[in-house]
Formats: structure tokens, C-alpha cells, sequence
């Protein structure tokens, strides 16, 4: 009888069978894992643990215009950029099941790095894989478009220079290793252009960022290799320089960037010349970069009030002069709904009567909390804050309420008029014109009671708006007036254009009529010259009787100051009113 096991035949039959049932399922897996990579428009790279690659999708041709021939065989490592392979190593080294995806960079044919979105998965226990795949996507449009998009967010769309936070985050890197290390020191220069409005105005805001682009090219020529620049916003820049030795070096920078600034700029095919206005702070133990570029900011300005085309060193004094403005700032703007703002009113006297014709109106502030503040003190404060806007339209309505009052009050008498300084931000604002609607409307006055008095720099900044705004004042039926007639400029042209009913003498020729012969000459000259274009002509600052009746004898039609009456409260102009009103029933008499 034989031994042998009689199923042996069935397990040989049957694992052949599992055999080549096996090789057909690996044979189709492949087919259709090639089937899959040679369609993919990503390619697909196969590598060992070491990174030699065994296999890459033909779609390598299309994408890096590289045969597939170059790369197998070969590390995969030597075809990513060399910033990248950090990325790829550690991908490579921390796959434990789980997918990995990096960004990497691989060379076009033609020399370019090319942005590929890698997934890296484990597959060296797959028979049919036995390595790492790489599924890579190339992303190169994404990866601009967000680098675009980076750029966009830190630096300034129109000159491409960098913006106020990427500037703030460089300033505090550097601020962060004076802190830690002390020395070298670092400065910021806070540069301002001069009367860019004048440009945007009379050649339009085309022009106006064709010189902020040459601006800031400009600046770039004068940094050293250390040195960054920025655009703040609107007409303002500001310059990092670090690793400076002394405050000089600063200052001498500024000096390069007024000399190259200053030099005329070509603008649309006309000649501009423009200069700018610095302040300079450096950087100290305890500095943050906010407080940096603040108190070069206050510099800036400081420079600006001394004459513009300057520049100004930061110092600690200026700090608290800067600091008390800045509460004074905050307690002006509360001041108005407070009711700490109140108009007075000195009379406007005609000469040959002695009768009272108008009052203009002075705004004085009581603080609740404190002595009253001079008006040279807080209007400037509310000018550079914007704040004289607000202001400057409860003047316009309670200055005509009040006159309406005075018309009341005699009824039977020439309507007394009133004048209201209006300011150079008041009149170049949007809602000037509405401001002035709404208060005629408010008070029921008459317009030909009320006189805007505007200063010689403001009829001068003659431009298409300037000249909009004056026609609109005129169709409303208001008067104009031009407050301090010459200290301002020579040209007369204005006069005649903006149809202008009243010239204001400023006090200064007035006080100095007793002095030298030729200070009589200009006033008896103004007087002739207004009289000669049928303006009205009011002398400010007449303080005695010698100057009225020097002015009585040039014919000048009216005068205002101390000899008649000091700025008073609306209570008391009226009782001057009620004087008024029983001299003129007397000359009636």
C-alpha cells in the first residue's frame, strides 16, 4: 500500500491556483496604478526609504519638461531646491503610517523653480509599491498669487514701498535688540512733504501720487544699505536708520533728503518743486516703536511750525509741550457739547457817524475745570485736529441766531450785520457750504447780514474748488470779506474775481500809523485802492483817537478796536446796541 498523502495533488493544484490568481490581482493593481499616475497631471514619484527613485509618472514631461530617464535611478533629493530639502528629509524621516504633505520646490528645464504641493505616503510594506510615493501637485499660480497677496498686506499699493505695519515691525526688532544688547543706537526720521494740497489742487490727484512716487524714490537714494523706507499714508514717510553712532548721523541723512527732494521734479510735463518738513527721534532703553514714530511725528510738526523745509530733534521738553496739547485736544472736543465754548462781539463802528454797524464775532473758551484759554492757544489745537470744523458751524449758527436777536431789538433801524472768521480747513471742507445753508435756514436771517471773513491765503489758494466755493457763497447771498488785508500777498486779482465786499485792515498797519511817514502811506493807500473797486473798508485794532481821525481824514468807511469796545459777551452787545440805538435817535433829532 503506498504512503503517499492523497490530497497532496488538490494543495499543489490549489496553491498554484492562489499563486497565479495573486499574480493577476498584482498584475491588474499595477495596470491600474499606472493607469491612474500616467493620466494624473501630478506627478508621481516612487523612492526607497533613502530617497532613490524607482519610479516617476511619465507626467514629469509635461510638467518639468525632464524625462523620466533623468530622474530614475536617482536621489530625489539632488532635483529639490536646496532651501527645501529640510522639509523634504523631515518628511521622509517622520512617516509612521500617516500621510506627510510639504511644499517643495523642483527646477523646470528651463531654469525656474516650480512650486509642487507634495503628499508623502508610506507604502514600502506594499508589494506592488514596496518605497515612498509622492503625489506631487504643482501650485507655482497659488503660491504667487499669496505671496501678492503677503506683499499687498505690508507695503503701500502705489509707491510698492513698505507700509506703516511692516515699518512697525521692523522698527520693534530693532528696539527689541537695543533692549537686549544697549548700543548701537537707531534713529527714525518722520518726513512730511510739503503743501502736497497746492499740487493735487491746481494739477489734480494724478499729479499728486506721480510726486509721492518720485517722493519716495528719492528717499531710497539717500538710505545706506541699512537704512529702510516707508509710506506712512497720504504725504507722510517715514525712514529707519540703524546701527548709527551719534544724533549727527541722522541729521546729516536729513540734509541729503531735503537736497534731493528739493531738486525740481518733473510732473506731467511741468516743473514742481516741493520741500519737505523731518522730525528725528532715536531710539533709547524703554522706547517702544509706536512711541518711536509718534515722537518723531511731534518733531515733524515742530518743524512744520517753524517755517516748513526743516528739520526737528525730538527732545523731552517737546514731549511735554506735545503731551499738554494733546489734553488740551481731548478736553476741546468735549467742550462743545459742554457748553464751554461761547461767542463775544466787538463792534464794527462807522467812522463819520460813530454808529455801530456790525459785530464780529471771537469765540472764547471756558473750560468748567479751569481759567479761560486763549483763542491763540486752543484754535490752532482745533485747525490741526479737525475740530474747527464742528466749531466752526456752531459759530456760523449761533452768530446769525444772535443777530437776529439785534434785529428784534430795533426793528425800525438799519439791520446790524455779523462777521464770522471763517477758517482756511472750514472752507476747503466738503460741508462748508451746507454748514452755511443750514445756519441762514436755522436763524431766518437775512443773507446780506452776514459776512464771511476769509484770510488772504485762503482767496490766494486760487483753484477750481476755491472758486466753486466763492460762487456758491455769493449765489447764497452772503457778504465776503477779507480779514488782515495786507500781510498776505501782493496780487490784487482776487478782488475782483471773488467779487468781495469788505476789506479788513490788520491791526499792524494801524498800530504803526504814528511811526514813519510811509506806514501812513500803506494804510492811505488800502483805503484809496478799496475805495477805487467800491469795496467797504474797515480798519482793525483802532486804539485812539489820533488813529480815528487819521483814518476819518483818508476816508476809510469803518473801524473796530479798544477805543470803541473790547469783545464782549452777547448780553452786554446788546446794552451796546440799546446805546447805539438812542445815538442814532439823537442824530435823527
Amino acid at each position: 500500500m503506498s504512503n503517499r498523502d492523497p490530497y497532496s495533488d488538490f494543495r499543489f493544484y490549489r496553491q498554484k491556483q492562489l499563486m497565479r490568481a495573486k499574480q493577476i490581482i498584482l498584475r491588474q493593481s499595477e495596470e491600474r496604478f499606472r493607469a491612474l499616475t500616467e493620466k494624473s497631471a501630478d506627478i508621481v514619484f516612487i523612492t526607497n526609504s533613502t530617497g532613490v527613485v524607482s519610479y516617476v509618472s511619465p507626467s514629469i514631461q509635461r510638467v518639468l519638461a525632464v524625462g523620466g530617464e533623468v530622474v530614475t535611478g536617482q536621489n530625489l533629493i539632488d532635483f529639490v531646491q536646496t532651501d527645501d530639502l529640510p522639509k523634504l528629509r523631515c518628511a521622509m524621516g517622520g512617516l509612521e503610517g500617516e500621510n506627510e504633505t510639504v511644499e517643495l520646490r523642483f527646477q523646470h528645464s528651463d531654469g525656474q523653480w516650480l512650486f509642487f504641493e507634495c503628499i508623502v505616503r508610506n507604502l514600502v510594506n506594499l508589494d506592488n509599491v514596496n518605497g515612498l510615493v509622492f503625489y506631487a501637485r504643482e501650485i507655482t499660480e497659488r503660491k504667487r498669487a499669496e505671496e501678492q497677496l503677503l506683499f499687498n498686506a505690508s507695503h503701500d499699493q502705489l509707491t510698492g514701498l513698505p507700509n506703516r505695519v511692516l515699518f512697525l515691525n521692523r522698527l520693534q526688532t530693532v528696539v527689541d535688540r537695543i533692549q537686549r544688547h544697549g548700543q548701537p543706537m537707531a534713529a527714525v526720521l518722520f518726513v512730511d512733504v510739503d503743501d502736497l494740497k497746492v499740487v493735487n489742487d491746481c494739477l489734480g490727484h494724478a499729479a499728486g501720487d506721480e510726486l509721492i512716487i518720485e517722493v519716495g524714490g528719492r528717499l531710497k537714494t539717500c538710505m545706506r544699505s541699512d537704512g529702510s523706507v516707508a509710506r506712512m499714508g497720504g504725504d507722510e514717510f517715514t525712514v529707519l536708520l540703524e546701527d548709527i553712532t551719534d544724533p549727527s548721523d541722522a541729521i546729516r541723512v536729513a540734509q541729503r533728503i531735503h537736497a534731493a527732494v528739493s531738486k525740481p521734479l518733473l510732473i506731467f510735463g511741468q516743473e514742481v518743486s516741493k520741500g519737505v518738513s523731518i522730525g528725528i527721534a532715536l531710539a533709547s532703553q524703554g522706547s517702544s516703536a509706536e512711541n518711536l514714530v509718534q515722537n518723531a511725528d511731534m518733531a515733524m510738526y515742530r518743524a512744520k511750525s517753524k517755517g516748513k523745509g526743516r528739520t526737528e530733534l525730538f527732545d523731552a521738553t517737546m514731549h511735554k509741550q506735545v503731551m499738554g496739547q494733546l489734553q488740551l485736544e481731548l478736553r476741546l472736543g468735549r467742550a462743545l457739547q459742554n457748553g464751554e465754548l461761547e461767542l463775544y462781539y466787538q463792534p464794527i463802528v462807522a467812522i463819520q457817524s460813530g454808529l455801530i454797524e456790525g459785530f464780529e464775532a471771537l469765540l472764547r473758551w471756558r473750560p468748567a475745570d479751569s481759567d479761560s484759554v486763549s483763542p491763540g492757544v486752543f484754535i490752532p489745537i482745533a485747525e490741526r485736529s479737525g475740530l474747527i470744523v464742528p466749531i466752526s458751524s456752531w459759530v456760523l449758527t449761533t452768530g446769525c441766531l444772535e443777530a437776529v436777536s439785534w434785529h428784534r431789538r430795533c426793528p425800525d433801524e438799519p439791520s446790524l450785520y455779523v462777521s464770522i472768521n471763517i477758517s482756511a480747513r472750514h472752507f476747503s471742507h466738503a460741508t462748508f457750504i451746507g454748514h452755511v445753508r443750514e445756519a441762514l435756514e436755522q436763524s431766518g436771517i437775512s443773507p446780506a447780514c452776514v459776512k464771511i471773513e476769509l484770510t488772504e491765503s485762503v482767496t490766494m489758494n486760487d483753484t477750481p474748488s476755491t472758486q466753486q466755493t466763492m460762487s456758491q457763497l455769493r449765489a447764497l447771498g452772503v457778504k465776503l470779506s477779507i480779514d488782515d488785508f495786507g500781510t498776505g500777498y501782493s496780487s490784487l486779482s482776487y478782488l475782483r474775481r471773488f467779487a468781495v465786499d469788505t476789506l479788513k485792515i490788520d491791526q499792524s498797519f494801524i498800530s504803526a500809523m504814528q511811526g514813519a511817514r510811509e506806514n501812513c502811506a500803506i494804510v492811505s493807500t488800502i483805503v484809496t485802492l478799496g475805495r477805487n473797486l467800491g469795496l467797504q473798508i474797515v480798519a482793525e485794532g483802532v486804539e485812539t483817537l489820533a488813529q480815528l481821525e487819521t483814518l476819518r481824514s483818508m476816508g476809510c468807511d469803518a473801524a473796530q478796536g479798544y477805543f470803541f469796545s473790547k469783545p464782549v459777551p452777547s448780553d452786554a452787545a446788546r446794552t451796546l446796541i440799546d446805546l447805539n440805538h438812542e445815538q442814532a435817535k439823537g442824530i435823527g433829532a
